[in-house]
């Protein structure tokens, strides 16, 4: 009898063996982990292809909602929803018909699911500017298709469904739609909604979506789907994203890494996005359409969150497609007529949100990194986005006395206890955020710095490299925080570090308080280090930020932080500002640290769950640090070319670089217990700190990484000593 199990076992483990082997990488994607969020924006399951102009996702706000309302033709912004709305029914017409809906599957390229209680079966695929519906009736009674626009214009002719979307009041979405049968009535709604009636069980849809006309509407889907083949729409598309996530080749190692590895490389190709149409593209910047010169045209991008490891990561692994994002920013800037650089640019514009401007921070990286931009007009850009914008969060206008006090103190100013905001230009809601302001402006300054000498300003790069020491102006010796100052030089008091600042903490910070900036001067952090008192005192205040207690129960911390969420102590891993923050120990020599706390970021809050995500995820935003801390290594300081070094979870990775080259990360022992690194080798010779230059990475090359159980507390301990 244990003879016969041990047969049945080892058959059974063969198989499994076997069935994993014919996974391709699109596979290990689930488009639902993060679909439940933890407080306020949820991931939502998009259907695409990568950086491609048409995305969709199920009309629901997540995956808890009950029903879906109708299906989407395009969503043009992450977080939006589609502005012309797909309804089916065998019933009575609606403008949009709201559904139950079962039997749903999800992949980056294809959606499938049964609406009507079981009567009607849908199933779509995308292409860049185009896509395929397939709708499978149940009933034998006529079917009703309707496709809706909220506030714009239809007209039907035929089997052909024309129409227009008007998005934040200045850009307009067209649509052309076909279906391969001919309807028995059509009719109207509404002006803004058409009906086509059908005797068929079986209807085939394609459409085709421009921001430039009607006409390239149809352009793009003939040019695109050349007939009504859902299959073939869908098979192309698989290969594409295996192509693309096949860059990467995972061997061995947990099913779970895999597929959280995968999809958070998944996520990071949903935006930006290529909106240039056969050689030409609408901008929002200046309402109008240009020829893209062979140069495509890439939109929607929130810079602030993006920054820190997505643009990065691209640099490493489509430097092409990076540059020409960088020149697309460039044109916007021009566009505008400021020539300010963009920092969230959309669709309809750039809608200056956040802090700061990181945009240029992506153009530092790029040049420090070696691609093939434009250096004068970054420069141009970079130094007017800076000094002639206003810091004022949130807001696209000339400096205000703010700006003035901020070039001559070198800090925003915050309000004391009861003093009324009093410069007009200052959002109600966001306020001044002046610890933020003031912390970002100073990496900004630095970025600029690498800028300026990259074009010869050699006056103005020794001006802005000290002005990036400006946060030294808001450090507390006294309690080794970054504190907000009133105008007059004095520290705001009293002052409470974990529960400061009114909502989101923007008096003073932004969402998130001061445990979380505490940290945030990626561009020296020896500096910071000296700072807080050296090696031992700055590992110890490390420590302690994840044993710092919330200090009150959740519902009241959270009502005032909901940003501040992936909480391990006062530490957030759902918020962009703190991602560098795990790897801050590599610098005080205690890398076995960081490799801890990374393992704990992983395991703790980027799971293969519908909560697998800790925060808002924008767009790549969270996910590219999962998925560089899986491969091993983390870009800490965008605008230095350096990797710091985790602790990787696979045995072994391949990465097909961008330069043609490959670099192997190589972990032997690894497991999620033996996640401390006990020696090193890069290409053959020993390694010993925690660092991996840019350089070394795009030559080419393996890092081999021995792991064990238990902490090697003297690899790379020499490094900041």
């Amino acid at each position: 009898m244990k003879i016969r199990l041990t047969i049945i076992a080892s058959a059974a483990a063969l198989l499994f063996a076997a069935c994993q082997q014919d996974k391709e990488p699109v596979d290990y994607v689930d488009p639902y982990i993060g679909n439940v969020s933890h407080l306020l924006v949820p991931t939502f399951p998009t259907v695409h292809l990568p950086n491609s102009m048409l995305r969709v996702f199920p009309k629901r706000w997540d995956y808890t909602t009950e029903r879906i309302d109708g299906f989407p033709i395009i969503v043009t912004s992450h977080r939006e929803t589609s502005p012309f709305t797909l309804s089916v029914t065998q019933g009575e017409p609606a403008p949009v018909v709201s559904y139950s809906y079962d039997r749903e599957t999800i992949t980056p390229y294809s959606y499938e699911v049964t609406v009507a209680d079981g009567d009607i079966d849908v199933e779509f695929a995308v292409s860049h500017q185009s896509a395929i519906y397939r709708i499978d009736f149940l009933k034998d009674v006529p079917s009703v298709l309707i496709l809706n626009s909220a506030n714009g214009v239809m007209d039907v002719d035929g089997n052909v469904i024309t129409g227009t979307q008007v998005i934040q009041d200045k850009t307009t979405v067209y649509v052309y739609m076909e279906t391969s049968q001919t309807p028995v009535e059509t009719g109207y709604l509404n002006p803004s909604c058409v009906t086509m009636t059908f005797d068929e069980k079986t209807l085939d849809v394609r459409y085709g979506v421009s921001f430039i006309s009607v006409e390239q509407a149809e352009k793009n889907l003939r040019r695109e789907i050349k007939d009504y083949d859902l299959d073939a729409v869908k098979a192309a598309g698989r290969k594409i994203w295996n192509d693309v996530l096949g860059r990467m080749e995972v061997k061995g190692g947990d099913e779970d890494y895999k597929t959280v590895f995968y999809t958070s490389y998944y996520r990071n190709f949903e935006r930006p996005v290529c909106i240039s149409e056969d050689g030409r593209y609408w901008s929002g910047f200046d309402n109008s359409v240009h020829e893209d010169g062979g140069v495509p045209f890439y939109n929607d991008d929130w810079i602030w969150d993006t920054y820190h490891a997505s643009h990065p990561l691209r640099i490493m692994m489509n430097k092409e497609v990076e540059e020409d994002i960088l020149a697309s920013y460039l044109r916007m800037a021009e566009q505008m007529g400021t020539m300010w650089m963009p920092t969230f640019p959309g669709i309809a514009g750039d809608s200056r949100r956040m802090n700061a401007n990181h945009g240029i921070a992506t153009f530092a990286d790029a040049i420090i990194k070696g691609l093939d931009v434009d250096k004068e007009k970054a420069w141009e850009a970079s130094y007017k986005g800076l000094t002639e914008k206003t810091l004022i969060p949130w807001r696209g206008v000339p400096n205000t006395v703010l700006d003035e006090f901020y070039w001559k103190n070198g800090y925003m100013p915050a309000l004391g206890s009861g003093e009324q905001e009093f410069v007009d230009v200052v959002d109600g809601w966001e306020k001044r955020q002046p610890v933020a302001v003031s912390l970002g402006t100073a990496y900004n300054c630095w970025c600029l710095a690498l800028i300026a000498d990259s074009v010869g300003e050699t006056e103005k790069a020794e001006y802005f490299r000290q002005r990036s020491l400006d946060y030294r102006n808001l450090f507390n010796k006294e309690t080794g925080f970054f504190h907000p100052k009133d105008a007059h030089g004095n520290f705001i008091q009293p002052f409470d570090y974990n529960f400061c600042g009114g909502m989101g903490g923007r008096e003073y910070y932004d969402e998130n308080n001061a445990w979380e900036y505490r940290w945030d001067v990626k561009h020296n952090i020896p500096d910071l280090i000296d700072l807080m008192g050296g090696n031992e005192r700055f590992i110890s205040q490390l420590d302690s930020m994840f044993a710092e207690p919330m200090g009150r129960i959740k519902f009241e911390f959270y009502a005032k932080y909901p940003d501040h969420t992936g909480n391990i102590g006062q530490f957030s891993m759902a918020n962009e500002p703190g991602m560098h923050v795990p790897y801050l120990y590599n610098y005080a020599g205690a890398p076995w640290k960081t490799q801890k706390r990374v393992r704990q970021m992983l395991d703790t809050w980027f799971r293969h769950d519908l909560m697998g995500v800790p925060g808002d995820e924008d767009g790549g935003g969270l996910t590219a640090f999962a998925l560089y801390s899986m491969l091993g290594f983390y870009p800490v300081t965008p605008g230095e070319p350096l990797y710091s070094i985790g602790s990787p979870v696979f045995p072994e990775v391949t990465i097909h670089l961008t330069n043609g080259k490959t670099f192997k990360v190589v972990a032997e022992n690894v497991s999620k217990t033996r996640k401390y690194i006990q020696s090193a080798s890069l290409n053959g010779k020993p390694l010993n700190e925690p660092v991996l230059s840019h350089e070394d990475l795009m030559a080419g090359g393996e890092l081999v990484l021995q792991m064990g159980d238990r902490p090697n507390k003297y690899w790379g301990s020499a490094v900041g000593k």
